[in-house]
């Protein structure tokens, strides 16, 4: 993530500036700026939480002047996963929404849609726990699409971070940003993908990928 962009995220967890902090991420990104993210979704199955530290696991949405991250925060902090929407951290201060705990090895169906010119809505659901939140952010152009472990002097112990059913659509004819390989931050992850299936009706363009299993650090 580019460092504006983390030291964001830095503030809005109110961490200490001396805290160490290691990224692993995958990011997709749209052709140019007249395109935006409208959409992403998946499964997101916890792996089990090896103690009580700072790891942060989470989708996110980028935008295109790196103002802040619009994401779904799975939180290792207390000693049991938890999970919630937001944007961090600034431009707009937005109250961060609902979530639940999630247990490892369990799959959250995380759903992240523009629903009209102005909101964003976010869907999490786990069974018969269903959280909702809306955010004022559809004025923000988002041509970054983020699957991210966000470390806190703690190391990626936890085995692998599997994104199940990930879909991106995007206001855009164009396909060669689906069908081509992310961005993999310094080339730190090790990870595998299924083959990405693309389509494109009315303009839009819905990409979806069956897998995708950050396995460790390379």
């Amino acid at each position: 993530m580019k460092f504006n962009a983390i030291l964001l995220v830095l503030a809005s967890l109110c961490l200490e500036q001396a805290s160490a902090v290691t990224w692993y991420f995958l990011r997709w990104y749209t052709p140019d700026t007249s395109a935006e993210f409208i959409k992403f979704s998946m499964d997101m199955v916890a792996p089990t939480l090896p103690q009580a530290a700072t790891y942060y696991l989470w989708p996110g949405l980028q935008d295109v002047g790196t103002s802040g991250v619009y994401q779904e925060v799975m939180d290792g902090r207390s000693g049991t996963w938890w999970i919630g929407a937001g944007w961090c951290c600034s431009n707009p201060t937005l109250s961060w929404g609902g979530g639940f705990n999630v247990a490892g090895q369990t799959t959250t169906t995380i759903d992240m849609v523009r629903t009209d010119n102005t909101d964003w809505t976010s869907t999490l659901t786990q069974g018969t726990q269903t959280v909702t939140d809306v955010f004022p952010l559809s004025y923000k152009n988002f041509n970054q699409a983020l699957l991210a472990i966000e470390l806190y002097s703690v190391a990626w112990d936890f085995g692998p971070l599997v994104f199940k059913n990930v879909v991106m659509e995007m206001n855009t004819t164009q396909t060669a940003w689906c069908t081509s390989a992310p961005e993999n931050y310094n080339s730190a992850t090790s990870y595998t993908m299924s083959t990405p299936v693309v389509s494109t009706s009315n303009g839009i363009t819905t990409c979806s990928i069956a897998l995708v299993n950050m396995t460790g650090p390379a």
